[in-house]
């Protein structure tokens, strides 16, 4: 990659990168290893043990180990890398540990490190690898789950490849599904983020910083939520099989996946807008919308907000068939004052009426606030109106050609009074996730756009056929395409019940079949043994009968 350049990747296709040798370059980045830790002494000396034989400079690593309360309390062993300290979090919570390792690490790059995973000693280095080839990835090694007795640390240190003291050892099997499924995540760009786990991920600090720390009100589905907001601040996920790492014993995912679920489900509904089968609910609303809707000034003249245009693009945005939406209008809150005296004379009466209007709907908001990691973003003048299904289409668009950017032409030259200050009038979908990208690729001076272009592509269309008119047209209240979209939903995961039912059933059906087999095999060796006992006892009778004529 050239100095200065950042290289563009195209949604998560990541093959492009080009990677040095093992071995055979000089690395330049700081890497810090947080090892949340609670309990369980033997394990961490295992953790770090693997750490101490990284091939990865160790004059560029630190570990920082977070013991999280625990009784005793977890030392560093004699067997650790040589830039390795011990803080502590006393509040209990895995997102707590890490989030005060995070705030203690001075890397380039975070590399997360469960307590109970030991890495082979080309991990770090693998990882490394493609974070010199682009600063803004998250990189995911392949973790096997090992029953074997555990080895000890100086058999850690001193081994050239750990498999054989962790064999047999079970693969990541959901992990590995999801990578093959998706062409190593290339594929399907919207479920990469899923490849973010705590045990053995590393990420880069300046992505961390744009996404914000671990969520501590989560009780599970850390990983999975960060990995979202991740995607959304424009990361790259990447599965690195050479990153090799050995987890002691299985995770409580894989004791108990179904209660898991149960609860992590629960909380990511909230956070998480792209898992869509967790929101089922026709009416609700969220956390973190779907979709924020964007009410600018039309236009570029002099004209501001006017009431009425503004009532009629939101309450058509709230009537629309995508109910899981948030609107925020921009104006000049700050000035806004009521005047008390002469209201019908205040020069900010359209704006306090907007205010006053949409005080207690919590969907819509006034002043600057954030709605959180949203997926989307409609960028709307004032005064258009959405059909009914307009912005469930344009994100039917985006999500089938995969854009970052999906522009709607509404109207040129300033030909109708929703553009006084001429020129083009478009209404933008926007992709957080392609935006936020942009901004860490585009050079200096280059439009964003372009940048956006680049990683995700752009696409423009025209409102007519999208569904936008400068005509106000009264909020029907129907959500006929929603419910038959909810409802399709609902049938299609029914179906895959029964179709799951149906191969429990052939499956049972098969075991039947094969008793059925092998119990008329053993009546048939009945059936021999049988007939082979009747003629022995017939050949006797036959000789006692005629003994019994000699002796006569």
């Amino acid at each position: 990659m050239t100095p200065g350049k950042v290289l563009r990747i195209r949604g998560n296709d990541y093959r492009g990168l080009v990677l040095p040798e093992f071995g055979a370059w000089t690395p330049s980045l700081r890497v810090s290893v947080v090892v949340p830790a609670y309990g369980s002494q033997d394990k961490l000396d295992l953790a770090l043990a693997g750490l101490a034989g990284q091939t990865y400079p160790a004059a560029l690593t630190e570990v920082v180990v977070v013991d999280n309360g625990s009784e005793p309390p977890l030392r560093l062993p004699a067997l650790r890398p040589e830039n390795t300290r011990l803080v502590v979090c006393p509040t209990p919570g895995r997102a707590h540990a890490r989030n005060a390792g995070l705030r203690e690490a001075g890397g380039d790059v975070i590399h997360w490190l469960d307590s109970d995973v030991v890495l082979d000693r080309h991990s770090v280095e693998a990882h490394m690898r493609w974070h010199h080839a682009a600063p803004y990835l998250s990189v995911t090694g392949y973790i096997r789950f090992s029953p074997a007795p555990r080895p000890t640390p100086e058999e850690v240190a001193e081994a050239a490849d750990l498999a054989a003291l962790f064999e047999p050892a079970e693969p990541h099997a959901w992990l590995v599904d999801l990578i093959e499924s998706t062409g190593g995540l290339t594929d399907r760009p919207g479920r990469a983020f899923s490849l973010h786990v705590g045990g053995a991920t590393s990420v880069a600090a300046a992505l961390l910083d744009r996404a914000g720390p671990m969520d501590t009100d989560l009780i599970l589905g850390q990983d999975t939520e960060m990995g979202y907001r991740l995607a959304q601040a424009g990361a790259v996920f990447v599965p690195e099989p050479r990153a090799r790492a050995f987890h002691l014993g299985p995770t409580m995912r894989m004791r108990d996946k179904a209660p898991i679920d149960r609860v992590s489900h629960a909380f990511v509904a909230d956070r998480i807008p792209t898992y869509r089968w967790l929101r089922s609910h026709p009416a609700r609303q969220w956390k973190v919308p779907y979709v924020e809707v964007v009410v600018e000034p039309p236009g570029t003249g002099e004209a501001g907000l006017s009431y009425d245009d503004v009532r009629a693009t939101v309450d058509a945005v709230l009537a629309g068939t995508v109910p899981d939406v948030a609107v925020t209008i921009e104006g000049p809150w700050d000035r806004v004052r009521d005047e008390g005296r002469a209201p019908l004379t205040n020069p900010d009466l359209d704006l306090v009426l907007i205010r006053g209007h949409y005080a207690h709907e919590p969907r819509v908001r006034t002043a600057p606030a954030s709605w959180g990691a949203v997926p989307y973003r409609l960028r709307l003048p004032a005064g258009w109106v959405p059909q009914e299904d307009a912005l469930a289409g344009l994100i039917d668009l985006a999500e089938e050609g995969e854009y970052g950017l999906v522009a709607v032409l509404l109207a040129e030259d300033g030909g109708t009074p929703r553009a006084p200050g001429g020129g083009i009038v478009a209404a933008r979908l926007e992709r957080t996730a392609a935006f936020a990208r942009a901004e860490i690729v585009r050079a200096e001076g280059e439009d964003l756009d372009d940048a956006v272009e680049d990683v995700f592509g752009t696409l423009w269309t025209d409102g007519e056929t999208c569904g936008f008119t400068s005509e106000a047209r009264p909020p029907t209240g129907r959500r006929s395409a929603y419910r038959a979209r909810a409802e399709a939903e609902k049938q299609a995961r029914q179906a895959e019940r029964l179709r799951a039912k149906v191969a429990e059933w052939r499956e049972e059906a098969g075991r039947w079949r094969k008793s059925a087999v092998e119990l008329r095999r053993e009546v048939g060796s009945l059936r021999k043994e049988l007939a082979a006992s009747r003629k022995v006892v017939q050949y006797s009778l036959l000789t006692s009968v005629k003994r019994a004529i000699r002796r006569r």
